[in-house]
């Protein structure tokens, strides 16, 4: 028999100010043959599986057992499986279902906010890509509870709370399918990314130059700044700079080096030069650190 646990949140005009509001939160259990959707959601959630439905807010679901169909204005018909999550986005109309034979065992939470809306302007989220296959995972089974957990107890701030396990949930599923991806595709290039960042973290005071990393790895630098970038999101020369920056910071607030001092043993090319990226970086000047 199906079994459906679920919570429906209200937030306030101050909570709306956070950025991201919790609307519901469940979980379900749906066995081979069971009839669906389950009953006892609330006015607006509730949908006919042929028609489906057009939500004002984002849902987030995971399904940790079974498999299923997905139905969107955007992608037509997509295969659900063990391991997926799915997000709904407001506006899209939408259905899904479990597969007659198979059943599903599925968390959900529901949200929205404008933290969401400028992910999705941004690029990083889309109605034209709304699985995510991230394979079982205890940390996400492990967030959802919380939050449903969170929801049933309505304690001051919850909303607060499930927000920040909301951007948790979303952080870990944009990851995990990315690096699962990455992995996929050449274990070789991930052992290779890995081994120049760890050289690169390990030469901040010397005078290494990407160049030259590329040698040590054996391939072209062209190609090597394409995969550091592609698995990065940074350039191999951003990714060196940004963290001899961030060893200046030590340097600046651990030692009694002067400032020229930490520009050349960080091999910048100059004082100057040092301080002008130093202040882009941290929109402070070194000697801002030093004075504090």
């Amino acid at each position: 028999m199906a079994t459906q646990t679920s919570k429906y949140m209200l937030a306030s005009e101050r909570d709306e100010l956070w950025g991201l509001i919790i609307t519901t939160v469940g979980y379900e259990e749906i066995n081979p043959g069971d009839s669906y959707p389950t009953h006892g959601h609330a006015d607006g959630y509730y949908f006919d599986v042929e028609k489906g439905r057009v939500l004002n807010e984002y849902q987030l679901l995971y399904i940790v057992e079974g498999e299923g169909v997905l139905h969107t204005r955007t992608v037509r018909e997509a295969r659900l499986h063990e391991g997926d999550i799915f997000l709904l986005f407001p506006g899209e109309w939408h259905s899904y279902h479990p597969l007659n034979s198979r059943g599903w065992k599925k968390y959900w939470i529901g949200f929205r906010g404008h933290n969401m809306d400028d992910r999705v302007r941004a690029g990083f989220l889309s109605p034209k890509k709304p699985i995510y296959h991230v394979g079982f995972s205890d940390v996400l089974v492990g967030l959802f509870r919380a939050a449903y957990r969170s929801a049933q107890e309505e304690a001051a701030y919850s909303q607060q709370l499930m927000a920040g396990i909301v951007n948790h949930l979303i952080g870990r599923m944009y990851s995990l399918e990315r690096n699962i991806e990455l992995k996929n595709r050449d274990q070789s290039h991930v052992d290779m990314i890995n081994r120049a960042r760890l050289r690169i973290r390990e030469s901040l005071e010397s005078t290494l130059t990407i160049q030259q990393l590329a040698e040590e790895l054996g391939v072209s630098y062209s190609n090597f700044r394409k995969l550091f970038k592609e698995h990065t999101g940074l350039s191999p020369a951003t990714y060196q700079q940004d963290l001899r920056l961030q060893h200046a910071k030590e340097l600046l607030t651990t030692t009694d080096m002067s400032i020229k001092e930490i520009a050349y043993r960080l091999n910048f090319d100059s004082p100057d030069y040092f301080s002008s990226k130093f202040k882009q970086k941290t929109g402070r000047k070194p000697s801002d650190l030093r004075a504090g």
